[in-house]
């Protein structure tokens, strides 16, 4: 019999590449994260991993074995979530994660309508960028997230997690007001020779200002670096560049920032566990956050 632990191992060594990574994610010391995939590999009687000095790989038979670990977690989540149905009343931690720009305009109102209703739930709020969000569900540090993505920048659907669409937002190019005759005849290309304010490199904001500019035939002149798009705002007011903002972090900007519509769009999921969707308090958790983006947006 494969021991479900191990599994987790074996999946998430997939996703993250190394076994430290694997290690830090569950608090394991390296050399037992080795030791539980070794006996993982006596007990499915073949050859689940090949090591090539420090690197690891998954051999075809690890990799087949991966596959089937996505099903079995998900009928386990399904199971969890059945049997959290047949119990009265929603009680225990509820982890939530987020963005910024949705901790601060889309979540206050839901985690107020979740305490209202379920006051039995421990309402649990981590910030998180969109990239951190994936592995922090499949290692059940959060139940449920926010993670968005941009068409210009599509981020591949992973197998261990679900979710339902819940927001597209326009982009806008965020300019000084006192250019803005030139941002609105042709807003990227019209920002070929200004001051750009991006996110931190790794972020996927950093990523998509650099993909929108490339399409438009250069490479922008960096020179601020923020993660905060009240921050970024307060930098173009100041006349210190320009940038891209969602319009959620738009609904008010500063005095001195005009901004551009783009073809450009950020789409938000609410997303969980795979086989997590009927558990009682992710379901409550999705319906209060899609009230609450309703409201928001005035709908």
């Amino acid at each position: 019999m494969l021991d479900v632990r191990r599994l987790r191992l074996l999946r998430d060594l997939a996703h993250l590449g190394t076994i430290a990574a694997v290690a830090e994610a569950h608090t394991y010391t390296p050399s037992a994260v080795s030791q539980q995939l070794a006996a993982l590999e006596r007990e499915a009687g073949v050859p689940l991993l090949e090591r090539t000095g420090r690197r690891v790989t998954l051999t075809p038979a690890g990799a087949v074995l991966v596959q089937h670990a996505e099903t079995v977690l998900a009928a386990l989540e399904r199971a969890t979530a059945a049997l959290a149905a047949a119990g009265t009343g929603l009680s225990g931690p509820l982890r939530i994660g987020a963005f910024p720009t949705a901790v601060r305009t889309l979540l206050p109102a839901a985690l107020v309508t979740l305490g209202r209703e379920h006051p039995g739930l421990e309402l649990m709020v981590s910030e998180l960028d969109p990239a951190a969000m994936p592995d922090a569900l499949r290692d059940r540090r959060l139940d449920v997230g926010l993670m968005h993505d941009y068409d210009v920048a599509p981020v591949e659907p992973d197998p261990a997690l679900d979710g339902a669409p819940l927001l597209d937002e326009t982009v806008f190019l965020a300019v000084p007001a006192a250019a803005r005759a030139a941002a609105d005849t042709d807003p990227i290309r019209g920002a070929r020779d200004a001051a750009w304010i991006v996110g931190s490199p790794g972020t996927l904001c950093h990523t998509v200002a650099l993909r929108v500019c490339r399409t438009a035939g250069f490479m922008p002149q960096v020179r601020h670096h923020a993660d905060d798009f009240a921050t970024v705002l307060a930098l173009v007011a100041a006349g210190q560049g320009v940038s891209l903002v969602p319009q959620l972090a738009a609904a008010q900007p500063p005095a001195g920032v005009h901004l551009v519509p783009l073809p450009t769009r950020r789409r938000t999921r609410i997303t969980y566990r795979r086989g997590a969707a009927t558990h009682p308090a992710v379901a409550a958790c999705v319906t209060a956050i899609r009230a609450s983006t309703m409201a928001y947006l005035g709908q």
